[in-house]
């Protein structure tokens, strides 16, 4: 069994994440700047801030797999870039896998096409924007991160939050670089189910400095 850490381990994609890894029987941590109100029996959960290098530090310690899923809203907006490449220096040179739980825009709408956030920009309000350009950021802080680093980034779909309420299946169907839809032309799945997909990958390594997408 692996250790795995989540930072954002009480959020809607860590807090599945969290839950999954726990009922598979890894050792996890959670890090969280407050503890969740249902916490999963065997998780070691922390309560502090990752902007807090001494936190982060404790956080990860001996971890096997650190799962990146923070949200760059409110007051950490424009600040997960630098965690995330401290978290780099951090492993570089080690065995440690790193995991991101980003977003769709920077996904293909089409096998060689545009970008999704390329084809939307102009639509999303301003106030949302920079949370999306943390996700685009950090994918290529990643692909110009030392070749040393395992990492893969993980692209929920063009529909994806605790808000929609999409219900869980159990299964998943799995993609690269291109947004998924289904036939009925939705693109979306449920946090549990997404947790179903990273497990997956963390206990089977398919995407070595790769990203990869993931419907319902």
């Amino acid at each position: 069994m692996a250790r795995i850490t989540v930072l954002g381990g009480s959020g809607y994609a860590g807090g599945a994440v969290v839950a999954e890894a726990r009922k598979r029987g890894h050792e996890v941590v959670a890090l969280s700047r407050t503890l969740p109100a249902a916490p999963v029996d065997g998780v070691r959960y922390l309560a502090g801030s990752a902007l807090d290098a001494s936190v982060l530090a404790e956080a990860i310690d001996g971890s096997d797999v650190v799962l990146f899923a923070l949200s760059p809203r409110g007051d950490m907006a424009g600040k997960l870039e630098g965690i995330v490449g401290e978290l780099l220096e951090r492993i570089v040179g080690t065995p440690t896998r790193f995991g991101y739980v980003g977003g769709a825009s920077s996904l293909l709408v089409a096998e060689g096409g545009p970008r999704l956030w390329d084809e939307t920009e102009a639509q999303i309000p301003e106030d949302v924007k920079p949370e999306i350009v943390t996700g685009l950021n950090a994918l290529e802080l990643l692909r110009e991160s030392p070749e040393s680093v395992d990492w893969f980034y993980v692209s929920p779909p063009e529909e994806f939050g605790a808000w929609l309420q999409t219900p869980s299946t159990g299964r998943y169907t799995l993609g690269g670089d291109v947004l998924l839809r289904n036939e009925a032309g939705v693109s979306t799945i449920s946090a549990a189910d997404l947790a179903l997909a990273i497990l997956d990958e963390i206990e089977q390594p398919a995407h070595h400095r790769a990203r990869f997408t993931a419907i319902g």
